[in-house]
């Protein structure tokens, strides 16, 4: 009887896993992962953070509320957690030969991301909220400014040892020139670039850090 037993009790163990991992792995699924953190970014640029809520996040991923909670535990981790996430992807870091190379592709880059509609609505709304969160207003650094910092410091590295620039550029003063002019005049004053200009400003982004 005992050995019937434990059959039995083995038997309903593996039922119970095999009951119980459906469940789990429905959890853990990347695809709803993903259409969370996509209903995250889409929810911020119609409703702003502070009238976003974890159920229109959820409605608009297509998902339970269930599903969100069990992944962060508030919207304000959430945002934390899709604003770390765009930290990690980051600037590309380009070697083109040349500073103004360089410089001219960092700002190709840096346009096209803030002339996305929902990057321009985003990014200053979050600004705004920040400055009630510390939490939040640590991550966007890191966002915004930490995670790119090292992209500027290769930069400015192989402009020094090509001999373009003196040593003891500020990669932090390379970093304000590249993206300080675009955020100003797309996401402040939301005007268009003018035929010429991110040539113009990378000539005078390298001509203010040194460049021959």
């Amino acid at each position: 009887m005992a050995k019937n037993g434990s059959a039995h009790d083995g038997s309903d163990g593996d039922s119970a896993a095999a009951r119980r991992a459906p469940a789990g792995a429905a959890v853990l699924r990347e695809d709803k992962t993903a259409a969370i953190r996509a209903a995250v970014f889409e929810e911020l640029a119609a409703v702003g953070f502070a009238r976003m809520s974890i159920e229109g996040i959820a409605r608009r991923a297509g998902v339970g509320k269930t599903a969100v909670y069990r992944r962060w535990r508030s919207k304000l981790h959430l945002v934390l957690d899709v604003v770390s996430a765009v930290a990690a992807a980051g600037l590309p870091s380009p070697d083109t030969g040349s500073l103004r190379g360089d410089v001219r592709m960092l700002l190709e880059v840096a346009a096209r991301a803030l002339r996305h509609p929902m990057a321009s609505q985003i990014i200053p709304d979050l600004l705004a909220e920040a400055a009630r969160s510390p939490e939040l207003a640590g991550a966007l650094k890191t966002a915004l400014h930490d995670s790119q910092q090292g992209v500027a410091a290769a930069m400015v590295a192989r402009a020094v040892e090509r001999g373009e620039i003196p040593a003891g550029v500020d990669a932090g003063l390379a970093l304000d020139l590249l993206t300080g002019p675009l955020y100003w005049r797309l996401v402040v004053v939301r005007d268009d670039l003018p035929g010429g200009y991110l040539d113009e400003l990378a000539a005078a982004v390298a001509g203010a850090l040194g460049g021959r």
